[in-house]
């Protein structure tokens, strides 16, 4: 859209009156009238939380989003949303404290590992969650926090955070696939994420991939979750430690009582063999649906996140190797599929995006 000069001055007081941008002085000159810069406020936070099913990251960030604060700490899912969102309210505090200070939040992004009503800004029926089913997290958050609050699935802020800053930022059409302990796609479409009508868009990780496969968190047999989620890898590692066939993970739970996709990811890196198979197996399965997504949207960019890529590349080139040889050759030409490099941060630029972009849009 193209602004007069005139109209575009009175768009710009109106933002600085609302605290949103400020003046950052003449442009060089080009001959004529110097131009004056405009430039979003310094004074601009948001806040940023990514809730995982076993972990809390929270972030401030300015208007850039650049991350100025970071805290994160363990916390399970399943203890239920009144002590999580303390412990996030808890943790955001103490940025706040130390980047905010008397000045307020302009809005703060959240991102919950579930399906999530993305209108009503609440979980829906989240299959590892429980106690969260439409539990007002939005409402609760914004009421404490005091300013705008939005709640969305934990890999569609990952995308968000791809768009920003990671390997989409020019890429209109791609999938983000998250792989921790549960497995789930976010679906960027002409820039935009895709949730669909009631907001599960992208849920793969219960697409069934065999008839009598083990028992999915959702309830239902052979889901890809059951397969290829971290908690199921965890499971399959204490079975193959209990029964001696890897010396490797039997060494590690004798030392720390359990095991988690971590140590499968130690033991493949060490060059166990029982780990490297799970690693490929759980890289087939996961290709097995990629293969079907990609005929299907024909996406320019596949990036695949969460936990479980501490896998790194033995991970990728089984989802290369299944995804290229079952797609179609039109599909797959040109596509290339990537670990993302946003490490730890992802989720939350994700969704310090998700809430700037709703605040300079309803300014």
């Amino acid at each position: 859209m193209e602004l007069s000069r005139s109209k575009l001055a009175v768009e710009l007081d109106r933002l600085a009156e609302l605290g949103l941008v400020e003046a950052g002085g003449l442009a060089a000159s080009s001959g004529g009238r110097r131009s004056a810069i405009a430039r979003l406020a310094s004074g601009l936070r948001f806040a940023a939380v990514d809730i995982g099913a076993t972990s809390i990251d929270v972030a401030v960030t300015d208007g850039e989003l650049r991350v100025l604060g970071q805290l994160s700490e363990p916390c399970d899912i399943r203890q239920g949303p009144a002590a999580v969102l303390e412990r996030v309210l808890d943790l955001l505090g103490k940025l706040r404290d130390e980047h905010v200070g008397g000045a307020r939040l302009h809005g703060a992004g959240v991102g919950v590992p579930g399906p999530v009503s993305f209108r009503e800004g609440m979980s829906v029926t989240p299959p590892i969650m429980p106690g969260w089913h439409r539990f007002p997290v939005r409402e609760a958050l914004a009421q404490e926090l005091g300013c705008p609050v939005l709640v969305d699935n934990d890999v569609n802020i990952l995308a968000l955070g791809e768009m920003h800053s990671g390997s989409a930022p020019s890429v209109e059409d791609f999938l983000l696939v998250k792989i921790g302990t549960g497995v789930g796609c976010g679906i960027v479409v002409g820039g935009e994420i895709y949730r669909g009508v009631s907001g599960s868009a992208g849920d793969i990780g219960h697409i069934r991939i065999t008839d009598d496969g083990p028992v999915c968190a959702c309830g239902n047999t052979g889901c890809l979750e059951a397969y290829a989620g971290g908690a199921a890898l965890a499971r399959e590692a204490l079975v193959h430690a209990r029964s001696g066939r890897s010396a490797f993970l039997a060494e590690r739970l004798a030392a720390s009582g359990t095991l988690t996709a971590v140590d499968v990811a130690e033991a493949a890196a060490a060059g166990d063999p029982v780990a490297v198979g799970m690693i490929r197996d759980a890289g087939a399965h996961l290709g097995t649906v990629l293969a079907g997504l990609v005929s299907f949207f024909n996406p320019g960019l596949v990036v695949i996140a969460g936990g479980v890529t501490g896998f790194g590349h033995p991970l990728l080139a089984e989802i290369r190797s299944v995804v290229y040889r079952r797609s179609l050759p039109l599909a797959t030409g040109n596509l290339p599929i990537v670990l993302s490099e946003l490490a730890g941060v992802g989720g939350l630029i994700g969704a310090a995006r998700l809430i700037s972009d709703h605040v300079f849009s309803v300014a």
